[in-house]
């Protein structure tokens, strides 16, 4: 099979497709016919060693993928051969053949593409658990989404707008500002050409936003404390500026505030139960057209490189998507999505 190895800690831009075994299906697994894989940050970060996992050399890199399921495991129960599902094993999405657990993999709805899938694999379900779970927001409140352009920035936006908040989306540019305010941000602000702080409290009339959607890190994290509001919550998702910001907690206390995280990729093993939970939330909420995964542009294996520079130079917005196996399949039903 066709795949993007890592052997060796690299730059994004000395990957190369080769030649590889196709993995073998394990006790509890699923083969997967990978029709579309997912481009992240963190990708970008695990090729050069950088991600807080580095998994053992070598591996197929691409953390999230959506596929046809090839073959059923030994004790595998609930799936079988034919059925369209997307998963987040946190590598091997970058090849033709992938071999997922099968715990870890969920069915994808029959309306849904596996473009779809895989772009609302990880970024929406990080979002949801940010802005529900760990930051509490409720209709009516001010939430502010950084880099609101970007994949968990664009489903941050689209969610709090779904839960009743008031978004304002802090965005590079003027194109990305637009973006975000035709996936419903009330508000945009330019941050390349803005003082984000002094125009939230514009916005909100002084009181600063009640949540505070941040994958920045560095001096965003910074300055966010100056316009949060009395009992707000910073809710930390990553830190893509490449610096981790250190908050004085005398500032936690002034305002009351609370200073949360999420760790998506960690929920499986910590609470299991919120899995299902969530994924049910956000297919219902795509049934329904409230949110819309947004994707960039499809790469072929052999671009990987390429849509990990774009990605990282922040040259895009919404989902960058490969396709191993050629063709993207067309939204429809499981048997359009099976045939193909």
């Amino acid at each position: 099979m066709r795949a993007i190895v890592v052997d060796r800690w690299m730059e994004p831009s000395q990957l190369r497709v080769r030649e590889a075994a196709e993995p073998a299906t394990g006790p509890g697994q699923l083969k997967i016919e990978v029709r579309a894989a997912g481009c992240n940050f963190f990708d970008t970060l695990i090729v050069q060693g950088r991600y807080q996992i580095r998994p053992p050399l070598p591996f197929v890199l691409g953390g999230e993928l959506a596929g046809r399921v090839r073959e059923v495991g030994a004790g595998v129960e609930g799936f079988a051969v034919g059925d369209r599902v997307f998963a987040a094993p946190g590598t091997g999405g970058f090849a033709e053949i992938a071999v997922v657990d099968a715990d870890g993999a969920y069915p994808l709805p029959d309306a849904m593409s596996y473009e779809d899938g895989v772009a609302l694999c990880v970024v929406y379900p990080t979002s949801y658990a940010a802005l529900v779970f760990r930051a509490d927001l409720c209709a009516g409140e001010d939430l502010l989404v950084h880099a609101a352009a970007g994949g968990v920035g664009l489903a941050a936006v689209q969610l709090g707008r779904a839960l009743g908040a008031r978004v304002i989306a802090s965005a590079g540019g003027a194109e990305k500002c637009e973006l975000a305010r035709r996936h419903g941000a009330d508000a945009a602000i330019d941050s390349s050409r803005e003082d984000f702080v002094e125009r939230v409290l514009q916005l909100t009339d002084g009181k600063g936003a009640d949540v505070i959607y941040d994958s920045v890190g560095g001096e965003v994290t910074d300055r966010s404390l100056q316009c949060i509001a009395w009992n707000g919550r910073l809710c930390v998702i990553g830190f893509a500026s490449g610096r981790i910001p250190e908050i004085a907690a005398n500032r936690i206390l002034l305002k009351n505030i609370a200073v949360t995280g999420l760790h998506w990729s960690a929920t499986a093993q910590h609470e299991p139960e919120k899995i299902p939970i969530v994924f049910d939330a956000l297919f219902e909420l795509h049934a329904a057209g409230r949110i819309e995964p947004v994707i960039f542009a499809r790469f072929p294996l052999e671009d990987v490189p390429a849509a990990l520079e774009a990605l990282a130079s922040r040259k895009t917005h919404g989902k960058l998507v490969v396709t191993p196996r050629g063709a993207p399949a067309l939204p429809g039903s499981r048997a359009a999505g099976a045939a193909d």
